[in-house]
């Protein structure tokens, strides 16, 4: 099947090769021309028969304009997949522009990262059963192996919604591991933490791939010694938490997780200035200054 491919970063450059190793045929754009196929948007739609279907795997900031970009490009009939991750509330409006031409869109959701090309991607899709259908030869090529790692979750913005709440709950799982590690490295007893967590990817029930990529940091630096704690949040922990306040669903590890983010890069914190503050003044307990 031919595909159009639009990005070719870390997720879409691996996906392209995947795809053609299971015997796709991908034209890939991308603003590197080292790795483009073709040099400009144009020349990617002409080198596709129609009815095309194009993947768009860019920056959440940019797939509006180059979704825009595509549409003068395609025409009634064609397809167009977003792939990265935008929020959800933005794909109903996408669906409904592209329709007015005649073009068709999902979202999918893609879970992966840097080793999807060996294991396959997570798919989350939304979108019309026949464009699914269309699709499936690239969502099977994509997928892992076997029954799981794919999922029609949906219409139009149920795949992001999707990808949104696994992403939330991946910010919980890597704090909880965090949390564990902190803990035993404090410990007096426990001598070799890196070990425990190796002894824990089989026969155990908090074992996971995280877990497993939590062990090969380690392997690389047994004390996370050339690391900062400072950590970026990437945009679906803070809209999976909007939307556990808009539906009044109580997310308390997801949303701490996310906060604990946030005080990841207070190098002092002014919530702790007050704190400590407050306690000096009411119980006239010691403070410490610079």
């Amino acid at each position: 099947m031919q595909l159009g491919l639009v990005g070719l970063g870390r997720m879409g450059g691996n996906m392209r090769e995947r795809l053609r190793s299971a015997g796709h045929e991908v034209v890939g754009f991308d603003h590197n021309a080292q790795i483009s196929d073709v040099t400009t948007l144009a020349g990617l739609a002409e080198k596709l028969e129609s009815p095309r279907a194009v993947w768009v795997m860019v920056p959440a900031g940019v797939t509006d304009a180059t979704i825009d970009e595509l549409a003068e490009v395609l025409g009634e009939g064609d397809i167009i997949i977003d792939g990265g991750n935008s929020r959800f509330s933005d794909d109903a409006p996408r669906a409904e522009r592209l329709n007015q031409r005649g073009i068709g869109y999902m979202d999918v959701g893609v879970s992966g990262g840097v080793w999807g090309r060996q294991n396959g991607y997570g798919l989350m899709v939304g979108g019309a059963q026949e464009h699914v259908d269309r699709l499936m030869p690239i969502f099977n090529a994509l997928k892992p192996e076997g029954e799981f790692g794919f999922v029609h979750a949906g219409p139009v913005g149920a795949g992001h919604y999707s990808k949104m709440v696994h992403n939330g709950i991946e910010y919980g799982l890597m704090h909880a591991y965090a949390e564990g590690y902190e803990l035993m490295a404090a410990s007096e007893l426990v001598t070799n933490v890196p070990g425990v967590i190796k002894s824990w990817r089989e026969g155990t029930v908090v074992r996971s791939w995280l877990l497993d990529l939590l062990d090969r940091a380690l392997d690389e630096d047994p004390e996370l010694a050339d690391l900062s704690g400072y950590t970026e949040d990437t945009g679906e922990g803070r809209w999976t938490v909007d939307e556990a306040v808009r539906l009044a669903v109580p997310l308390n590890v997801i949303t701490a997780s996310l906060f604990a983010r946030f005080a990841s890069r207070q190098d002092d914190s002014p919530a702790m200035k007050a704190v400590s503050a407050l306690r000096q003044q009411f119980g006239g307990h010691a403070v410490h200054k610079r």
